[in-house]
């Protein structure tokens, strides 16, 4: 027995059912007249600047495959969420569509709670351009303490490259400096951070000759999974196993951990803690 298709996963019956949860009012349309709630599909064409009968044709599944653009507009009219907007291009195109970047103010609540709960794990937040928006104590005593930096300091490329403490704490700088680098490349280019990244390699490349050896050489990398081995001035010598996780609903985020690969290096970051 064949099994029909459901209906609400077409492009059509979507966007209908978006439309239909719009207040004309609040978009500045007139209430009267109206037989069904929500938004007229010429009135959805008018804020996508799109033709009415081609709003029509697409809600229909007539006129053929929308490009790109014509969704992003449409997206825009309908006042959809990232999700939403995701969910119609993939609906409409078959894919997701390319990543906006967005510049993060930082994380909610709970994501900071997250971090906090790792009491002897280094964990942080950064954005595409490695610039670290969030933070918990662990990070304070064993990595960097952020919270004494000015925001615009606050980005692991340029405390690589500037930092004389950041510097000598790894254990081989320059294979952990093209690491990051390579890493920060692929980053924000998959977050569709040009003109950020470009306007932070301009500068690095004018303060750091390092830096700008290094760019020219296009490595492209994954931050992945890996040991992390660090000098500190309290704690000596000491390894953290690293990896990364992205935050949902942002693909511009991710989340470090720093996770001591033995007891005795916890017990020492613990008592680092206690101690300060």
């Amino acid at each position: 027995m064949s099994i029909a298709p459901d209906s609400s996963s077409t492009l059509g019956s979507y966007l209908k059912d978006r439309r239909a949860r719009l207040d004309p009012v609040a978009l500045g349309f007139s209430s009267t007249r109206r037989r069904t709630p929500g938004l007229r599909r010429e009135e959805v064409a008018q804020r996508a600047s799109i033709s009415p009968t081609w709003y029509t044709w697409l809600e229909q599944g007539r006129g053929g495959a929308p490009s790109a653009d014509v969704l992003d507009r449409i997206a825009r009219a309908l006042l959809l969420t990232e999700v939403e907007r995701e969910h119609v291009f993939i609906l409409g195109l078959g894919h997701a569509p390319e990543i906006r970047y967005q510049p993060s103010s930082g994380i909610t609540p709970r994501l900071q709670r997250v971090l906090d709960a790792m009491e002897t794990s280094p964990a942080l937040v950064r954005t595409a351009t490695w610039d670290v928006v969030a933070w918990n104590r662990a990070t304070e005593l064993v990595l960097t303490d952020y919270g004494k930096l000015p925001p615009r300091e606050r980005n692991v490329l340029r405390l690589m490259f500037t930092d004389a403490r950041v510097r000598a704490a790894q254990f081989d700088w320059e294979s952990v400096a093209r690491f990051v680098v390579a890493v920060f490349r692929g980053d924000a280019a998959r977050a569709g951070a040009a003109a950020p990244m470009q306007a932070l390699v301009e500068e690095l490349c004018q303060t750091s000759s390092e830096f700008a050896a290094m760019w020219r050489d296009n490595d492209v990398r994954d931050f992945g999974e890996g040991i992390k081995r660090l000098r500190h001035p309290q704690l000596g010598e000491i390894a953290l196993e690293y990896s990364a996780f992205s935050v949902d609903g942002r693909p511009d985020l991710a989340m470090l951990v720093y996770t001591p690969v033995s007891e005795g290096v916890a017990a020492r970051i613990q008592a680092l803690a206690r101690a300060t």
